[in-house]
């Protein structure tokens, strides 16, 4: 005779876990009254500030509430760049732009509220403000400076995530662009930051901004006398052999002057700024040309 369900429920084995199942629960709430009850044991007054008493157990939450607020705000970020944005078709630059943007305005509204919560008379920060303006006020010039630049940069957007650019003696390819600071990294694989002030007030050339082959200029001077239709051909074999040069435009050979003891030609040669650094193609060129001259007993410089 086959034993009926709840009585196959109310066996050994099932008593035992219903009793867990609801041991469970209660364990948990005895554990938490004991905590509490601890921490009001040892819940001292540990200061005043705003206009609030606080305690122990009032930092602990206050703390915990901050560290939950910035992980909010981080993960928010990240969840607008890879997840809501990418859906609108936005580069990657724009959506670094907006993300950040995002964090900052939940980091002060959530700062602002935790604080309005906990009880603390925010007029006070006014006369802190007051009293720490004078000191800091040209420490954080720099900070805000930057900032707002970076707004402008992330708005204007002269510059996006992977161009190449040149500033200041830097060059490298653009890898993020935040509120206060552009990461580059050079063909060393250096990764530099550079603050966004730098690409207000400094020349910043970018060399794929309009997405257009760049022409690269690179100067030869070879002894007087020499046969000028041979070094043209040379420089422009030189050219054509690299892979990085482009078709067309075609490169060009120019003799930029005749008089004394050497002849100045100059070799331009276009290019896509994308795939390569122009050091890197300059220093091809350069070895290509010095082989080739030397190879018809041309002494070139």
């Amino acid at each position: 005779m086959p034993v009926p369900v709840c009585q196959r429920r109310a066996g050994p084995g099932g008593g035992a876990r219903l009793r867990r199942f609801f041991r469970l629960p209660l364990t948990a709430k005895m554990s938490w009254d004991s905590l509490q009850n601890a921490l009001h044991d040892i819940d001292v007054r540990l200061f005043s500030f705003g206009g609030t008493d606080f305690t122990l157990t009032s930092l602990l939450k206050l703390t915990l509430a901050l560290v939950l607020l910035f992980m909010l705000a981080s993960r928010l970020r990240l969840w607008m760049i890879n997840r809501v944005l990418l859906r609108l078709h936005m580069d990657l630059g724009t959506r670094q732009a907006f993300g950040s943007i995002v964090r900052y305005l939940v980091l002060i509204v959530g700062l602002l509220v935790i604080l309005q919560n906990a009880g603390i008379d925010l007029t006070t920060f006014n006369v802190v403000a007051g009293a720490l303006g004078v000191g800091v006020g040209f420490g954080l010039q720099n900070v805000f400076s930057n900032f707002i630049s970076g707004l402008i940069v992330m708005f204007e957007r002269p510059i996006k995530v992977g161009d190449r650019i040149e500033v200041g003696g830097v060059e490298g390819v653009v890898q993020e662009i935040g509120a206060r600071r552009t990461t580059v990294v050079t063909n060393d694989n250096i990764a530099i930051l550079l603050p966004n002030q730098r690409f207000i007030t400094d020349n910043v050339v970018n060399l794929v901004h309009l997405e257009r082959p760049v022409r690269l200029r690179v100067p030869v001077s070879v002894p007087s006398g020499t046969d000028i239709g041979l070094v043209r051909r040379l420089l422009e074999e030189a050219a054509r052999s690299n892979p990085r040069v482009l078709g067309e435009p075609a490169p060009a050979v120019l003799l930029l002057s005749i008089g004394g003891a050497a002849m100045s030609f100059e070799l331009a040669a276009w290019y896509d700024p994308s795939g390569c650094s122009r050091q890197q193609l300059h220093s091809e060129l350069n070895y290509a040309i010095v082989e080739r001259l030397r190879a018809h007993g041309i002494a070139g410089a």
